[in-house]
């Protein structure tokens, strides 16, 4: 009984210290301290009220990723409908780190080691499709984030080399610089889209445009398609997260209004990817 008494003692010891030893970028949430810009330019942009964009890297090819990367908003790796392994992409960070485009990772799904290999490497956002309930945003949101917020563990990755520089302390200032963004696909993910929403540390909730339709049979030019699509929209922005879509051709026209997150679409400054003897009417690769 007594060496029960003495480990209670300790636990709530080590928990009182713990409380008051909250990492300072998460005490400025609460103080209202000053913080340093975002690293995350695409995060910046969306709070900012502007629509971003990707490409997509489906393969291994540094200079091909180097060269694209210069001209968009974000990169989509896609690991989801791909084989690019997490040691591919690692490798393409490290060799262009500061390019423009914020390496993003669309996962096959929100398991921590997934999330904690994505973060590691240096990637600033995942991308976790098919969100059908609370559960599955709640996993994204959990290994995505340092304690105190969340549960993601410290590791020996590269990605602290990469953005803790000029007197940034990485692990101090990543939660704010995070980029979470869950995909709805399903009619069941659109009956629970306010939920999904709603839970902390989601930043922006999207369609998946082709799944959305397959799932609920509905072609994306049907009414009741964009009924799913209008839910969606109402409940992301009423649990005050960010709405997007991933086919860009959205980013435009009657059905853009308040959409600012898509895969794929313009680059920022013109750009034009090399002709690679595809039809420019086809669609882009990924999600559409």
């Amino acid at each position: 009984m007594k060496s029960s008494s003495a480990m209670q003692t300790l636990v709530c010891s080590i928990f009182a210290v713990a409380l008051t030893s909250v990492p300072v970028a998460a005490q400025s949430q609460d103080s209202g301290a000053a913080k340093p810009p975002l690293y995350n330019t695409t995060k910046q942009k969306l709070l900012d009220g502007k629509q971003v964009f990707s490409f997509t890297q489906s393969k291994m090819d540094i200079a091909d990723y180097c060269e694209r990367a210069k001209h968009y908003d974000f990169t989509w790796f896609e690991m989801q409908h791909s084989t690019l392994e997490f040691a591919d992409i690692e490798k393409m960070i490290a060799a262009c780190p500061h390019v423009k485009a914020t390496p993003m990772i669309r996962l096959p799904d929100a398991q921590e080691w997934h999330i904690q290999h994505t973060t590691d490497i240096g990637a600033l956002g995942v991308i976790v499709p098919t969100v059908d309930d609370v559960d599955r945003a709640r996993e994204a949101a959990k290994w995505s984030r340092y304690p105190p917020v969340a549960r993601r563990s410290s590791g020996q990755g590269q990605a602290a080399s990469i953005w803790g520089i000029n007197g940034i302390n990485y692990h101090q200032t990543i939660n704010d610089n995070m980029l979470v963004v869950v995909m709805i696909e399903t009619p069941t993910g659109v009956a629970n889209a306010y939920d999904i929403a709603s839970v902390p540390g989601i930043d922006v909730v999207i369609i998946g445009n082709n799944d959305l339709a397959y799932f609920s049979g509905f072609a994306q030019t049907d009414e009741r398609y964009h009924q799913l699509v209008q839910k969606v929209h109402d409940d992301t922005l009423r649990a005050g997260k960010i709405f997007g879509q991933a086919n860009a051709i959205y980013a435009t026209g009657p059905y853009s209004k308040d959409a600012y997150f898509f895969q794929n679409g313009p680059s920022n400054d013109g750009w034009q990817p090399p002709k690679t003897g595809v039809s420019p009417n086809a669609p882009p690769p990924g999600e559409r």
